[in-house]
């Protein structure tokens, strides 16, 4: 009855659900039992009929109950039982159903994050935080929406159709036929608008996810967006994002609001045919008036609730869509695959063996790489904009892998060892620092949330972040908003280094952490780092040169290859590149006598 692509999705989430087989037989169960009992009082108004009209010669009669009000006594106890069987399933059902729908929604949605956040970081560089949203919560949504309500309608309907067909072709075969009729033209209606369906909800769910992803880069860039006065021409951007999901949702809802209309004209051309002919088999003496009436509540029972299928199938396609998109993105596969080997004491030598990368689409960053970084020294890498620094941190942490050559952690290829254990040892302080909404502790203990209240102050103390921290409203419980809005630059500087602190990492990389701060707080920044470098491999990103004249080396990238590696003072009295830096940002010529004068 699906489509093929519907149907795949279909099947491509009942093996998802594969767990709770027992659980959905048990819903489907009671919702069988629960139509059998709904469709059952028609039999009981026929009982009734049957009783008034034959007395002593009818249905109850011939089971042994010969008395007329001892019939209508039975009679009123079947009703009893049937009416609280009926509610009793049709509790049980309603419960199974949605508390099915809301395990499997929780797990597929935290199945999906999980798979998210285990795809390499081009991923989410290609794609929209907005967009991710929606899927792993609109169509997550979506689909517990139709487990919900719409499973359990369509076992019904099936279950309407089984039953009283049945029950039709005992009664009167020669009659059962025109009620019969409607089915065919009511289930090629259902194919038919499921096809057309099809495609325009999956532009539906299409343009939810680009509507979502403007709001959230709207909400996220507040502030630019303010600073330059631009309120109305984003509210213009978003009205025309929203107008074209407005339009997308008209389209599909055109063709779904017709299908009940047109499906009630195929039904009461069946329950017409049904009270004519059946009325004729009555007057004919061939179908008792009980068995008639009876015929003429069940052919209503039969035909009008197919008149839901146009809601069902709704709620199932918009399911379907959402399920494509939702089982697509599990189905994707990370481009950095996870290691095995773990090692359980991390000196911290890193080298880089003719190392070709580049992002994809783009001219390669390096061609061949060469670099030794020691366990236990502060190595600095400079270099213009663009030569590679930060890239460098990124296959380190093996954000991304390299197209040749490879990275060594003592001695082991990046690539074999588990991501967890690679980056355990690594403790990063970056220039976009990222402070969660929570308190600046909760923030703080990150890296290690068992650390205690003192172990957290403690960082902090060596981060020189404990005043600052103690001066606020509520201290280390103040909450630092989102992305730690309401904190200074060099506050959330502080903290991430505090973080970075009490995890307590073999190897501590610097990624331009003083690139945004006043001269007072990279000074303050700077005498931390000195003590938290001692003892540990230190790689140092640096811009402004001046933060990495101390270093044991200093490696100056261009062109994606190391033009110069030295101190300090040797890359000066060199008088190459690095020089060249140095004196553009200082504003002073290099000679040997200026570089003398600096070396002491």
């Amino acid at each position: 009855m699906a489509s093929p692509s519907t149907a795949q999705a279909l099947r491509r989430l009942l093996a998802y659900a594969r767990p709770h087989r027992g659980r959905i037989r048990l819903a489907v169960l009671c919702s069988v039992l629960n139509k059998i009992l709904d469709i059952a009082p028609p039999a009981l108004i026929g009982m009734a009929v049957d009783i008034v009209v034959q007395r002593e010669e009818s249905l109850l009669a011939s089971l042994g109950v010969v008395d007329v009000v001892a019939q209508l006594w039975v009679l009123g106890g079947l009703t009893l039982v049937i009416w609280t069987l009926e509610s009793v399933f049709d509790y049980a059902q309603k419960l199974l159903w949605r508390n099915l729908a809301q395990t499997v929604q929780h797990e597929l949605r935290l199945d999906a994050y999980r798979h998210v956040q285990g795809l390499e970081l081009a991923f989410f560089e290609d794609a929209q935080s907005g967009g991710l949203m929606s899927v792993l919560n609109d169509d997550v949504n979506q689909l517990e929406r139709f487990l919900d309500v719409g499973a359990s309608d369509l076992v019904k309907v099936a279950t309407t159709v089984i039953v009283i067909s049945g029950v039709f072709l005992y009664l009167a075969p020669s009659a059962a036929w025109m009620a019969m009729v409607p089915m065919p033209f009511i289930l090629w209606g259902s194919v038919y608008y499921q096809k057309k369906l099809q495609t325009r909800y999956a532009d539906v769910r299409e343009e939810v996810g680009l509507l979502n992803s403007e709001l959230a880069g709207n909400l996220g860039g507040i502030a630019t967006i303010k600073s330059f006065a631009a309120e109305e021409r984003e509210a213009e951007r978003i009205r025309r994002r929203s107008e074209a999901y407005r339009a997308s949702n008209r389209r599909a809802i055109l063709l779904s609001s017709a299908f009940s209309p047109l499906i009630r004209l195929v039904i009461v051309c069946g329950f017409t045919a049904m009270v004519i002919a059946g009325g004729l088999l009555v007057l004919d003496g061939r179908l008792a008036v009980a068995a008639y009436t009876l015929m003429i509540f069940l052919t209503q029972r039969l035909l009008w609730p197919l008149t839901t299928l146009g809601e069902t199938f709704d709620l199932y396609q918009r399911a379907m869509a959402s399920t494509t998109r939702v089982l697509d993105l599990l189905e994707r596969d990370p481009a950095v695959d996870d290691g095995t080997r773990r090692l359980d004491e991390v000196r911290g030598e890193l080298r880089f063996e003719g190392v070709s990368f580049a992002y994809r689409g783009r001219e390669p960053v390096f061609r061949g790489l060469d670099l030794a970084l020691p366990a236990g020294e502060t190595t600095a890498i400079v270099g213009a904009t663009g030569s590679g620094k930060s890239t460098l941190v990124k296959l380190c942490l093996r954000f991304y892998d390299v197209d040749a050559g490879s990275v060594r952690l003592d001695g082991v290829e990046l690539r074999d060892l588990a991501l967890a254990n690679l980056r355990g040892a690594i403790g990063l302080v970056s220039q976009d620092v990222f402070l969660f909404h929570g308190t600046v502790r909760e923030n703080i203990a990150y890296g290690r949330p068992g650390a205690t209240d003192a172990e957290v102050e403690e960082a902090a103390r060596v981060a020189e972040a404990d005043a600052f921290i103690r001066a606020l409203p509520e201290g280390y419980e103040t909450l630092v908003g989102e992305r730690g809005q309401k904190l200074s630059g060099g506050q959330r500087q502080r903290i991430s280094i505090a973080r970075a602190v009490l995890k307590d990492p073999p190897i501590l990389v610097l990624d331009e952490a003083t690139s945004a701060v006043d001269n007072e707080t990279e000074a303050a920044i700077q005498r931390s780092l000195a003590r938290i470098a001692v003892g540990r491999t230190t790689i140092v990103i640096a811009h402004r040169l001046s933060t990495v004249r101390h270093a044991d080396t200093i490696h100056v990238l261009e062109g994606g290859v190391v033009r110069e590696s030295g101190r300090h003072e040797e890359l000066l009295a060199r008088d190459g590149l690095y020089a060249a830096l140095w004196s553009v940002q200082t504003g002073a010529a290099v000679s040997p006598g200026t570089v003398a004068g600096r070396s002491g």
